[in-house]
Parts: structure tokens; sequence; C-alpha cells
């Protein structure tokens, strides 16, 4: 997320692409707060939800072409002139110059140069810039150059014209009209407008694509780092943010470094040559690693032997590892063992009876959960005989967060600080105290090993705090934080840390192992007060106020407490708001410098994400996207699909794709898995005519541990449903409360209908296509029981993180329990 939620308030136009009040009602209050001031709410969904009755405008569209309508959206802004030309020709790179032998998918019928069809991958040595002898990408500022990012973009989304976007998405032409006036016209130095999004968007064979589009609108209209602004991405749960941040990510480290390849990164020189970028803040990555690898091994970890490199698990591939290939591989036999910690695939992933098939075939399955899940009683799962389940099943009861001490990251990066309020009963354990007493006591088992496998998790530290088994939760915050493992001095001798001492900042981070860093993102969260104790910053509470509307007293947002990423482009390239009404951070050439001698400082109302002393007219001080190697923000940015987005239909769709000829995306993840377990439909199946989409509710939670299980949430939704509209509802005689069955290629359930208005069938190109939705909260434990939704949903994934698509496939239905 690239803005704060409570700058949304400063917004003039809002576009809400998820049911933003029903799962993210606390943040919605500043959608409401920006109504209050005169902004513009846009909601765009195929069903009409809470989100919509508080929108101005509301926008269905069939699932699975978002592409489609932001594509039309950015087609429209360059049609009709509304682009913010200064900040794309200065901060973007829409002016770089593309390798003459590239082709867009408008040339190429969907496809980019490149593709090989044998392998389902493209060669990319095509997507790259023009460079001049030094290296730098040539420009042309006028973008009128064919070869131009903008000159390829324009052409490449020609053909999402007005029309194309009601043929495929299925909106009317008037109302597509209507919104991208409001929302493309909502631009330029006095106006910002900002996007939010959630897993409607993610969860698609081109799922990264769809970001990707909506990114590249909001550069186009100048909508990064400003104001109102922002990419505002809506987590999953509280805690979404953090989890990514700490490597639970199975393609990264800790702060978003790299996760090592076998082959391609065998030692700590490879692996930094190859992953560090010549341009932008990503140079530092040498710091940033070495500084987690003595996080990770402590003393052990020597310049002499790489920092303990050698002794980091790496990657034998690229397309591995993830969620969906886990349980592809557990079913092969390939996995023996697996623990569930607070999670419950039982109910809550793709294809859940191929997850609860792969399960029944470990040697062994640990679960800790705060209530006996579906996952921890697998065996007991319709269809399933005991007597063929061969695993061993452990249930470890955990703590809730009100037991437990410890840190949330949300969705604008915020980390804040929650207290025990009791103690856990029983044996009842926090996950941190089960992590490191498993630690511990693995430690002890391996104790005399000489492998040198083993070196590594030997020397790894478990124990923080002076409690044997409750580890100090700011101790472990310390350790993320970062501190300097011996006293540093400056070039005059001072002592700038004594040894032990948090790092203030990631810009003090050494490559030579005198300072540690479990997450290099997080640095500054933990310093030393004046009295040489800690000061936890994830503990702040000073509310926001008029003085600091985005709340820097409360809580500590990463990087640097930053709360608008990219924050330069908020300012001209002279270093002057673009406007009074939408100024944040601001040249001051009379304010004092970094030096007594000097003056000169960025100033304002955040964290400048660069170089508070760099000069609008020094090199580089124009360069807003720091992260980037080139500084500027990314039209053109090579995925494993594309360069650009393109709209592909679902895996499984009723209709063809009406863009191109290439129907489905042609790198997209798509598992074979023995037994015929992820069976797929083919376009247009009479056997499956109907579109599915699957929700949560306000009233549950996630694969419902958290809700199912308590009767006053559980009597709020006591049963499992389907929405389906009138219309449908009609052609197949059923009735509000109907028992109905739900089918796809992979399996059935029976839930209950719910014939309503907030679903409508979408005219796609003349044909009249229904689209049904389905939450996935029930599962067979808990007071409120009911089908698992996600049995219907199969195993593919998108080509860069191979996550799932569950929000956009086709279904059969039919009265009654077939």
């Amino acid at each position: 997320m690239t803005t704060n939620l409570i700058d949304m308030q400063n917004s003039d136009v809002i576009m809400a692409t998820s049911n933003m009040a029903e799962n993210h009602p606390v943040g919605f209050q500043w959608v409401m707060k920006a109504k209050e001031r005169g902004a513009k709410f846009i909601h765009v969904d195929p069903r009409f939800t809470r989100t919509s009755a508080a929108a101005d405008i509301h926008v269905p569209l069939r699932s699975g072409t978002n592409i489609v309508f932001f594509g039309g959206l950015i087609n429209y802004a360059i049609q009709n002139n509304l682009y913010f030309k200064d900040y794309v020709v200065h901060y973007t790179n829409a002016s770089f110059l593309i390798d003459p032998a590239f082709k867009t998918a408008t040339d190429l019928d969907g496809l980019f140069t490149g593709f090989d069809p044998a392998k389902r991958t493209y060669d990319k040595s095509s997507w790259k810039y023009q460079v001049d002898g030094e290296g730098n990408p040539q420009r042309d500022p006028t973008l009128r150059n064919p070869h131009t990012v903008f000159q390829l973009m324009k052409r490449h989304y020609s053909r999402y014209s007005v029309e194309m976007v009601e043929r495929v998405c299925g909106i009317p032409k008037a109302k597509f009209e209507e919104v991208a006036k409001l929302y493309c016209g909502n631009s330029g130095p006095e106006k910002t407008g900002t996007i939010t999004y959630a897993l409607n968007l993610t969860q698609h064979t081109n799922g990264v694509e769809n970001i990707r589009s909506l990114c590249m609108l909001q550069i186009l209209l100048g909508n990064i780092g400003r104001p109102g602004g922002g990419v505002t991405a809506l987590r999953g749960h509280a805690n979404v943010q953090g989890a990514t941040d700490l490597e639970l990510l199975y393609h990264e480290l800790p702060g978003y470094l790299a996760q090592p390849l076998r082959d391609a990164h065998p030692d700590l020189k490879t692996y930094l040559e190859k992953e560090t970028p010549k341009g932008g803040y990503w140079t530092n990555k040498p710091k940033f690693m070495v500084s987690l690898l003595k996080a990770f091994y402590g003393d052990a970890a020597t310049k002499e032997n790489d920092f303990g490199y050698d002794w980091l698990p790496k990657r034998a591939s690229a397309d591995a590892y993830s969620h969906q290939h886990m349980f592809v591989d557990m079913y092969n036999g390939i996995i023996k063992g697996f623990l569930a910690l607070g999670q419950n695939p039982a109910v809550g992933g793709p294809n859940a009876k191929l997850a609860r098939d792969a399960m029944t075939r470990l040697d062994w399955l640990v679960v800790k959960d705060i209530f006996i899940t579906e996952t921890a009683e697998v065996w007991k799962a319709p269809g399933t005989n005991p007597k063929d389940v061969k695993t061993e099943v452990f249930f470890m009861p955990a703590a809730p967060a009100a037991e437990k001490d410890g840190s949330l990251t949300n969705t604008m990066r915020l980390i804040q600080w929650h207290e025990k309020a009791v103690t856990p009963p029983g044996d009842v354990t926090s996950d941190a105290e089960f992590v490191t007493n498993l630690g511990k006591r693995l430690q002890k088992l391996y104790a005399g090993s000489s492998k040198s496998r083993d070196k590594g998790f030997l020397a790894a530290n478990f124990q923080f705090g002076s409690d044997p088994k409750e580890p100090d939760m700011v101790e472990v915050l310390k350790e993320i934080n970062g501190y300097a493992t011996e006293d540093i001095t400056d070039k005059d001798g001072k002592v700038v840390y004594t040894k032990g001492q948090p790092l203030n900042t990631f810009a003090h981070m050494t490559d030579d192992g005198r300072t540690t860093g479990g997450c290099w993102i997080y640095t500054g969260v933990v310093v030393a007060g004046p009295d040489g104790k800690l000061v936890n910053k994830a503990n702040s509470r000073k509310p926001a106020d008029a003085k600091d509307y985005l709340g820097h007293g409360w809580a500590f947002a990463w990087p640097a407490n930053r709360r608008i990423l990219y924050n330069r482009a908020s300012a001209d390239l002279k270093g002057r708001p673009w406007s009074e009404k939408k100024k944040l951070i601001w040249w001051d050439p009379e304010a004092p410098g970094q030096k007594p001698e000097e003056k000169g400082k960025w100033v304002g109302m955040d964290v400048p994400d660069f170089n508070p002393f760099l000069a609008p007219d020094a090199k580089n001080g124009d360069k807003p996207f720091i992260m980037r190697a080139d500084l500027v923000g990314a039209f053109f940015g090579p995925l494993n699909d594309g360069p650009f987005p393109e709209h592909y239909e679902p895996i499984e769709s009723p209709v063809k794709n009406l863009l191109s000829k290439t129907q489905n995306n042609p790198v997209a993840k798509i598992w074979k898995v023995p037994d015929q377990k992820n069976e797929l439909a083919p376009v247009g199946s009479p056997d499956y005519p109907y579109v599915i989409t699957t929700y949560r509710l306000t009233e549950h939670h996630l694969s419902g541990v958290m809700s199912r299980y308590l009767p006053y949430l559980a009597e709020m939704f006591e049963s499992h449903f389907a929405e389906i509209s009138h219309e449908l509802a009609g052609e197949l005689g059923i009735q509000n409360g109907d028992k109905i069955t739900v089918s796809s290629p992979r399996g059935k359930i029976h839930v209950k209908a719910m014939v309503t208005s907030r679903f409508k069938p979408f005219i796609v190109d003349g044909k009249t296509i229904h689209q049904i939705g389905v939450p996935w909260h029930w599962g067979y434990n808990g007071i409120s029981k009911g089908d698992i939704t996600n049995d219907l949903s199969a195993t593919v994934g998108d080509p860069n993180v191979y996550i799932q698509e569950t929000k956009a496939f086709v279904c059969n239905v039919k009265k009654g329990v077939v």
C-alpha cells in the first residue's frame, strides 16, 4: 500500500474495487469522511453490497475482466488527453525508448514478442530499454517516437475501447463513460484519486497484472505519492502485511529480499552481484542481506564464512514451494510432514478437497489453533474413511491475541503493539513460545551434529529475554529492528552506537557484520531512550490531529515512519507543491541543511521518501521512485506474462476472449494432479454455464475458525448459502431458501439459495451470462456447519506468484440436493 487510510479524506474521487464497507469497516470511515468533503465514490463489483449502497456510482462487471476495465480507463485518459503530462514525462518511464524488436499484444494477437509455446514461457530479450554508450535509457520527452513506452502503451490499449469494455465486462457503455469521465477527470495538479483493492483483484491467473493495471492508471493520472492518491491495498486480516514483511512469502526473505536459488545463487558474492541493481535504493541490498544473516546466525556469521550464507536454505526452482505447489507435492508423497500454525487449509485454500486428501497422506501433521479446526480433524472430513488415513495428528492449543504480547502490521504498513490482557489457561501457549521451545528442543537433538547443513540452525538464537519459556516480544522486535554487534564510531572516532544498541535507521546498516537486522524495513521501530532503555515505537499512542493529520505519533509505519510512499512526486521538478491544495512535502531552500554551514531541506507533513537534504536540482533530486533501478514509475514493467497487462479470460470461462485469439493467460500455472483431482471445464461448457465468485461476510472471518465457533457470530449467518439473481432463480424454478446444488468439475456443495437483486445478469457480446456468489467461511466443524465452498475451485495460478483463481471460475446450479 503506497498511502495511508487516513489520507483518503483528501481524495477528490475514490474507486473501490472490493467490498470495503463490509470487509474493512474501520478503514471505510475515511471514505465517508472524503464524501463529507465533497469527494465522489465509485464502487466496481459484480455484486451490489453495503459498499455499493454508500457509493455515488455502482459499476457491476463480470468477474475476471478487471484488466479490460482498467485498460479501458487508460485508453480513455490517453484518447481524451486527461493524463497528467508533466508527471508522466518526468516521473515515469513513458518517454523511454524500447527495443525496436519488441511487439505488443495488439501486434501479435494477445501475445508479446518471444513467446515459446512448447515451454509456455517468454524470451524477454527484446523487453528492454534502448540505452546509450553509458547504459542510460534513451528518451524522447515529446512522447512521439513510436518506440517510446508511451506510444507502445497507447497502441497496446487501443483495443480497449468503450465498446470493448461493454462487450467483455458487461458494463453498459453510458455507465462506463460516466465512470471514466469522473475518475480520469479528477487528475492533474489540483485533484487526486485513490483506488482500493483486495483479493478481488489478486485471486486470478492474471492477478499480478490486475494490480499493475490499476498502478499504471494511477501514475498516468499522477496519483502516486500525493495526498488523496495512491494505491490502497486492503489486507485480508490484521497482520497480512506483517506476515509478508517477515518472510512468509515462499520466494522472499524478510524485507522483500529475494530467497536464493540453489543454482543461480551458489554463494553470497554471486547472490549480491545478481540481485543488487545498479541504481535506486536497492543498491544497499548488500547491507540489508548481511545484516539479516547476522540476525539469523549471530556470532557464527563471519566474513570468513560469507556470514553463514551457505547455511541459508535455497530454492531448487522458482516454480515451486507456493501454497498450491505444497499441497500437490503433499498429495504426491514428496512432503511428509506439515505444521499448520493458525491456518485451516482444509477449508480455506483452493481445491480444498485436494488439500484434505493430501493431508491424509502425511506421516505427521501439527495443528496449532484456538479451536479444533477441520484441518486438525482432517480424518473426519465427509467422504473420508479414518481407517485409510495414515497421518498422525498433533493438536496444540493456541493463545489468541488478548493472551499474548506482540505486534500487528496492518494494511497501511502500520506496526501496532498489543499487550497481553490475561495469561493463557492450562497448556495453551503463544505461537512465539511454541516456536522458540521447538527450536531449543531441536537444537538439543542436533547438538552433536557435524553436518554442514545443521550449523546454521545450531547457531540460531531462540532465547529472547530472561524467561526460559515465554520470549520477551520487545526483544524479538529489537532483533527484527537490528542493532550494533560492536561499538560503531563515525569518521571522527565518536561513538554512534554502543554494542547491542538498536539502530535508529536502516541507513546505518553495514555490509561488514557490524550490524544486524531481521527485517530492514522495520528499522527504527525500536530505539534506545535517553536512559538506554528500549523504546517501542509500535506502542506509541499519540492520535492524529490538525498539525499532523497522518498521525506520525501513532505506532510506527515502515519504512522510517513514512506514511505516504514516493512522496517526492507530490512536488514538481523544482520542489514546489503541484498545488497548495495538494501539498505534502516541499523543498525549503532556507531550512537548516545537513551541515551547519549549509541550507536547504525537504519539509512538510510527512517523512521524505529519500534523502531530505537532496536538492531538487541535484543528481536524482527529481526522481521519486527510489526503489526502482531507473528511479521512475513503470508503465513498461516486464513480468512473466508480459510488460503490459493484457486481458485473458479466466482458465474456466463461459465465453471466448474477445480481445484476441489467446483465450487464457498463456503462461499461467496449471497443475497436473493424479486421480482426476484438478479437472477443468472447457470454454463455454454447457455442463457449467455460470460464473461463480467467492467472497467474505462481515459476520464471519476467513475459514470460520474465529467466528463459526462463537454462538453470537454463528447465529448471524447460521447456514451456508449462495446468492443468485431473481432472473436465474426464475429460469431454474428456485425460491428463496430452497436447498440447491452448486457444482464444478472438482466437486459439489449443497447450500441454501439466497435469491437477491444484488446480482444481475451480464450481457456479454450479446449473450446473457449469469453469475452467482458464494461465501467460503463454512466447514464441517464448529457450531455453524456447512459444505466447503473451496471444494469447487481449481489448482491453477498466476505465473508470477502462483496465487489461485477463486474469484472467477464456472459452475452449475440445480434445485435440490443432487
